[in-house]
């Protein structure tokens, strides 16, 4: 009987201070958090509670499970399963931490920052920043493990020496993806592409929803997803339309005849853009820009704030004046010109002509 009880009073024990402790914290974690509303930190501290009592259950056990009264081979077994336990709780709990304080001071700064240009380039950063240090809590975690057997200490030694010729395989190996860890790493701090970006790549636009140390995924405006080498963006020359200032300017070209109203054109141009939400009032303009026999190419230019509000103003500029020549001036649409021209003398048909 005793052999039963002990080892269910350590355990009994080890869940009664984890539950009183875990929700200790969390009040004061709460309470901290509810009069400092304007620090982020201490909200978001509460998501590692889980990885906080998993981390204070498996110390406990291990720290007393000697006193249960285990036979020998038991009481290794456990131990070691307990080593593990304790080594993958205390890296869920260092990331956890780790992503709590980095998203507590991007949100600080997304508060403050007037440019959302900048805070876009912060918000990359960050999250390569948050996807190093967890691949690197992992791999610390896991070596960790390993070292736990004994078996793994005594290879230790032949591991190392082998070490310089694995690396170099492995290097020659994951060339590829190497590379394109590195081109994450210029792209977060070098600015070159940011989550929110408006971007053109393979003729495709779409903004950047995504990125990752090895690969990048862009959202198109029919709601595709196109997933890409972050090497691409380092290596090939692409568009980015929010690099500095989302503001774009766009054009509409119209094939009217040379008889086209141009001034009343150029003035039911102005009433259409003080009309339509998406104009910026920076600039605006309506020329011809070039003729051919048959009709002439008259062309419009609107500004807007970002691409999206572009590409509405441009479908809007042009719909407002296409309906407008139809109802107020057919005759400056492009036709087939069958008729003579006026005034012009009837030539003769040919040498023999009388």
């Amino acid at each position: 009987m005793e052999g039963v009880l002990r080892p269910l009073s350590v355990i009994g024990g080890a869940l009664v201070v984890t539950v009183i402790v875990g929700w200790i914290a969390d009040q004061v974690l709460r309470r901290i958090d509810a009069r400092r509303p304007d620090t982020p930190l201490w909200g978001l501290l509460r998501r590692a509670r889980l990885p906080f009592r998993l981390v204070l259950c498996a110390a406990l056990l291990r720290a007393s499970y000697p006193a249960a009264g285990l036979t020998a081979w038991h009481q290794k077994a456990v131990g070691q399963v307990l080593s593990l336990v304790l080594i993958g709780a205390c890296a869920w709990l260092v990331v956890r931490l780790a992503v709590a304080v980095v998203e507590a001071m991007y949100a600080r700064y997304a508060a403050a920052a007037p440019d959302p240009a900048r805070v876009r380039r912060v918000r990359t950063q960050v999250t390569l920043i948050q996807r190093i240090v967890t691949a690197a809590v992992c791999v610390v975690a896991v070596a960790a493990m390993l070292l736990t057997f004994p078996d793994m200490k005594t290879v230790g030694t032949s591991m190392l020496a082998s070490a310089g010729l694995i690396g170099i395989v492995a290097g020659v190996a994951a060339q590829s993806t190497l590379g394109n860890i590195f081109a994450g790493l210029q792209i977060a701090f070098g600015d070159v592409v940011r989550i929110g970006d408006t971007v053109v790549v393979g003729g495709e636009w779409g903004k950047v929803e995504e990125i990752t140390l090895t690969y990048l995924v862009v959202t198109t405006w029919d709601e595709r997803r196109i997933t890409m080498p972050v090497s691409y963006f380092t290596g090939r020359p692409f568009e980015n339309w929010s690099r500095n200032n989302p503001r774009m300017t766009g054009t509409v070209f119209l094939h009217l005849d040379h008889s086209a109203p141009i001034d009343l054109m150029r003035e039911h141009l102005h009433q259409v853009l003080k009309a339509s939400l998406e104009w910026d009032e920076r600039n605006w303009s309506l020329v011809v820009t070039d003729t051919t026999p048959t009709t002439i190419q008259v062309r419009a230019l609107v500004t807007a704030k970002d691409a999206d509000d572009i590409w509405a103003l441009r479908c809007v500029v042009r719909e407002q004046l296409i309906a407008w020549l139809r109802r107020e001036h057919p005759y400056a649409l492009p036709r087939v010109n069958t008729a003579p021209a006026p005034g012009v003398p009837d030539a003769p048909e040919g040498p023999g002509a009388s």
